[in-house]
């Protein structure tokens, strides 16, 4: 039987994080049934409150300054319109992505190889069949997942995988069409993998987007070794990318590096480390990005055609041993620079873009799940550029892992320990 546990809404809390390094996709197991922690409500008024303070407290681990104001620990804000968050389910296991059915049900990817269709109640349908083996060593399996836009007359379903080869594992994505009666994946075919592929476990990055003209954007990792980073920079390679292909997987027609000696055709942009959120802003329709940084320097990007984002040449981040990183710089010329960043680490993961009317203080502003963070980012957004930051769900104490909008205006989000939640007006 399926639970439903409710949580009254919460005044957001300042977090200090513990830690500063993390473990990109380590999952947590769900091992409780029981009702979440009430978490208290936010006052009956409207509008956003804003603090001179940042939200973040604890020291960064490097000296580096920014390059423009606001670029990180930007004042904190606060919401003031009442909302509330119910954990719908905690059966999930391991979820990794979260999108929404035309008929308003959620589509979620399980990390071991699974895929469930989950009602906003709650309730959770059985895995569907038919999806090709996923490797789920470390952060490898079933990752990003997005439906078509015509979903309601072809029944065709987008994901993101890692995919085990005889050379090793690699990003892949996938298609199929989903069965009338909802239990398996038919006509399945692997439309696109990052080559080369690599024995390693790591850095996959694995988002989907659909863009304005039926293209389909995908994020992959540098696969995180000395051996494999450096491949980010590389035109050659399908590591630490963003490419733009059709929905056949062949390189989309224009993309902006096709003609460029020796450039694979589908790279749409390149110097990324572990991009693990894409959205698309509902207004203008460009695509902004989070990503992964090594010890600090997790980065937000507003991405631009064809641009270099100077990993692992340029970062706001240290090694995990507290060494500088390369030449230890963070601009370098023709490299973009983040429009915000952390130090130390939040872990951004999925994010989405608030369109809804139920709650109009959040209109246009960026959700991103946060894993080591252990809460929801909000991002107050204006002239791309950010100008206040707010952390929801922290008391939860769970690492977010993705979050939508659904088509009734509320947000979705799950985490690692199994957990779907709603987040919506009171």
């Amino acid at each position: 039987m399926t639970l439903l546990l409710n949580t009254t809404t919460m005044k957001t809390q300042l977090l200090i994080i513990a830690t500063s390094s993390f473990l990109a996709a380590a999952s947590c197991k769900s091992n409780s049934d029981s009702p979440a922690t009430p978490t208290g409500t936010t006052p009956p008024t409207s509008g956003t409150t804003t603090s001179s303070s940042p939200v973040e407290t604890n020291p960064p681990n490097a000296t580096y300054s920014s390059a423009f104001a606001g670029q990180t620990r930007v004042a904190g804000v606060q919401s003031t319109t009442s909302y509330q968050s119910n954990v719908l389910t905690t059966a999930l296991r391991s979820p990794w992505g979260i999108t929404s059915l035309p008929d308003g049900r959620l589509l979620i990817t399980e990390k071991a190889g699974t895929m469930r269709i989950a009602t906003t109640t709650g309730r959770l349908g059985e895995p569907i069949t038919g999806i090709p083996t996923v490797n789920p060593a470390g952060q490898g399996g079933l990752l990003g997942v997005r439906v078509d836009p015509a979903f309601s007359t072809n029944r065709t379903v987008y994901w993101v995988f890692s995919e085990p080869t005889t050379d090793g594992n690699l990003t892949a994505v996938a298609k199929g069409q989903l069965s009338p009666d909802e239990t398996r994946f038919e006509g399945v075919a692997v439309i696109y993998r990052a080559l080369p592929a690599y024995r390693g476990t790591a850095h996959y990055g694995g988002r989907v987007v659909i863009d304005q003209a039926g293209n389909l954007l995908v994020s992959t990792g540098e696969r995180a070794d000395n051996v494999t980073r450096t491949q980010a920079q590389g035109l050659n390679s399908g590591l630490g990318k963003i490419v733009r292909i059709t929905k056949e997987g062949v390189p989309t027609a224009g993309n902006p590096l096709a003609s460029q000696a020796g450039a694979r055709p589908e790279v749409y942009t390149y110097g990324h480390r572990n991009p693990q959120g894409l959205a698309l802003h509902p207004v203008t329709g460009d695509l902004w990005q989070s990503e992964h940084g090594p010890r600090g320097g997790d980065e937000i990007n507003h991405i631009q055609p064809g641009a270099n984002y100077g990993w692992p040449v340029i970062t706001y981040g240290l090694e995990y041993s507290g060494q500088r990183l390369g030449e230890g710089i963070q601009q370098r010329a023709g490299m973009e620079q983040p429009v915000y960043y952390w130090d130390p680490v939040v872990s951004p993961s999925g994010m989405t873009f608030y369109s809804g009317n139920r709650i109009p203080e959040w209109q246009n502003n960026l959700f991103i799940g946060a894993l080591s963070g252990m809460h929801i980012v909000r991002l107050v957004i204006e002239n791309n550029r950010v100008v206040g930051e707010e952390r929801l769900l922290a008391s939860e104490g769970q690492r977010f892992r993705d979050i939508t909008q659904g088509t009734d205006g509320a947000l979705y989000a799950i985490t690692d320990g199994g957990r779907l939640y709603r987040i919506d007006r009171r």
